[in-house]
C-alpha cells in the first residue's frame, strides 16, 4: 500500500522515521507492506535525524491527493482549517485518511465522518487521544461488549508535568511552566495545555465514542491550572491528596452526559494520583469489565508516531472494524451544567472573607487564606456564598 504523509513536524517526522526504518519488521508482524511514496512539507531541504530516500519529499500536497496510486493520506499538519480541507479533498479522491488531529475530530468529526461514509473510505485517529497509549481501538473493539458508563483520566502531559514539578520540587506555577517550556513540553502559547482545551478535545472524542452519540465541544465546561498555587499544593498534601487536571465524563441518561475538564484533588490511594511527569492515564468503567486503566506517554514524536502507524496497518490489512464510530449517528447528547451538580469541594478564599456569615467552617488557615472543605453542595451555591471574597478558588474533590 502506498501512502502520502502531509506535514513533517514532530509527529510527521516520527511517522516517516518509523516507516523508513521498520518497514520490513512491520511486514513480518502484520503482512502490511507500506511504502511512503510522498512526504510533504513546506521545508523539504531541512535536515532529518535518520536516513531515508529523500526523493519522496515534495512541497505540494495536491500531488498526493491527485495520485491514483496513493491509498492512504496521513494528515499531520494540525489546525482546523487547512487540515480539514485536505482531509475532505482526500475523501473525495476516494482515499483513506489517518490523522492525529484531536481538535479537528472533536469539533468537526460528525461532518468528516459523513463525507468519509459517502465516499466509502476509512477515517482513523488513534493518535488523537493518548499519544502512544492505545485507547480508541480498545474502546471500540476490545470493550465492544460493554456499556461504558464513565471515563476519567489525566490526558495532558504538559499540565501534569507542571503540577508534578509544583508538588515534588515546590516550584511556583510560573517556574514550573518555564521549566516545561525549556524542556519542549509547552508550546510558545501554552493555553491549550494549561487551560484544559487539549484535554477537552480528548475527553470529548472518548465520551462520544463510548456513549454512541456526539457531544458538542462548545457545550463543555473546561477549567485549567493557571490559578493553582503553592498553597493549594501544600493544602492538598495535608489532605493526603494530589492535584491533577482531570478530564471526566459520565453517562447520566439516554440523552444527557456530564463532561468536564478541571483541576481536582485526587486521594493518594487512587492510581491517578501517582501518574506523574508527562505521563497520561485513562480509566474506563464498563458494564462487564469494571475499571480498566490505560497508562503511558501521552505525547511526543515516537509514541504518537507509533499510534499513527498502527492505524495505517489496520487500513492496509483491513483489520479495523468497518464502522463510522459514533459519527454516523444523529444522536446528540446534552451536556449538563456541572455547576449544578452536588459534590465535595476544596475552597480557598482570602482572609477578608466573612466566615461567620457563611455556612462554612475553616479547615485550615495558611498565610492570608482560609481553606474550606464543603460536602454535598453545588458549585453555584458555593459561588453565591463566597462572591464577596476578594480572591477565591474552587476545586473538585474526587471521592
Amino acid at each position: 500500500m502506498k501512502i502520502g504523509i502531509i506535514g513533517l513536524g514532530t509527529v510527521g517526522e516520527g511517522v516517516l522515521k518509523v516507516l523508513s526504518t521498520e518497514r520490513s519488521n512491520i511486514f513480518e508482524k502484520s503482512t502490511a507492506d507500506i511504502e511512503v511514496k510522498y512526504a510533504c512539507d513546506l521545508n523539504i531541504n531541512r535536515e532529518f535525524s535518520f536516513d531515508f530516500d529523500r526523493s519522496v519529499l515534495i512541497d505540494d500536497y495536491k500531488v498526493i491527493i491527485n495520485d491514483p496510486e496513493i491509498d492512504v493520506v496521513v494528515e499531520l499538519i494540525g489546525g482546523e482549517t487547512i487540515a480539514k480541507n485536505i482531509i475532505i479533498e482526500a475523501f473525495r479522491a476516494k482515499k483513506n485518511v489517518v490523522t492525529a488531529n484531536k481538535a479537528l475530530v472533536a469539533k468537526h468529526g460528525v461532518e468528516l465522518f459523513r463525507i468519509a461514509k459517502e465516499n466509502q473510505v476509512s477515517f482513523l485517529f488513534e493518535a488523537a487521544v493518548g499519544g502512544g497509549i492505545p485507547i480508541i481501538t480498545p474502546l471500540m473493539e476490545s470493550l465492544v461488549a460493554n456499556t461504558i458508563t464513565e471515563i476519567r483520566g489525566i490526558m495532558n502531559g504538559t499540565s501534569n508535568y507542571i503540577l508534578t514539578k509544583m508538588k515534588i520540587d515546590k516550584l511556583s506555577f510560573n517556574e514550573a511552566l518555564s521549566n516545561a517550556s525549556a524542556k519542549g513540553y509547552a508550546e510558545t502559547d501554552p493555553s491549550y495545555d494549561i487551560d484544559g482545551i487539549d484535554a477537552g478535545h480528548k475527553i470529548n472524542i472518548l465520551a462520544s465514542l463510548a456513549y454512541g452519540g456526539s457531544i458538542k465541544f462548545k457545550d463543555m465546561q473546561l477549567s485549567g491550572i493557571r490559578e493553582i498555587n503553592t498553597i493549594d499544593i501544600f493544602a492538598a498534601n495535608q489532605l493526603n491528596c494530589t492535584i491533577k487536571l482531570i478530564a471526566h465524563s459520565k453517562l447520566l441518561s439516554e440523552s444527557s452526559v456530564q463532561i468536564s475538564v478541571e483541576p481536582t484533588l485526587v486521594p493518594n490511594l487512587e492510581i491517578l494520583s501517582k501518574v506523574d511527569d508527562v505521563y497520561n492515564a485513562i480509566e474506563t468503567i464498563g458494564s462487564y469489565t469494571g475499571e480498566t486503566l490505560f497508562y503511558g506517554k501521552g505525547a511526543g514524536m515516537d509514541p504518537t508516531a507509533s499510534a499513527v502507524v498502527a492505524d495505517i496497518v489496520k487500513i492496509t490489512t483491513g483489520t479495523h472494524i468497518k464502522s463510522d464510530y459514533f459519527f454516523n449517528s444523529t444522536k446528540v447528547f446534552n451536556a449538563v451544567d456541572i455547576n449544578t451538580i452536588k459534590g465535595s469541594y476544596y475552597i480557598r478564599v482570602s482572609s477578608d472573607f466573612d466566615i461567620e456569615k457563611s455556612p462554612f467552617k475553616i479547615y485550615n488557615e495558611i498565610d492570608n487564606y482560609y481553606i474550606i472543605l464543603a460536602n454535598d453542595i453545588s458549585r453555584n451555591d458555593i459561588n453565591e456564598y463566597i462572591k464577596n471574597s476578594q480572591e477565591k478558588l474552587i476545586l473538585k474533590m474526587m471521592k
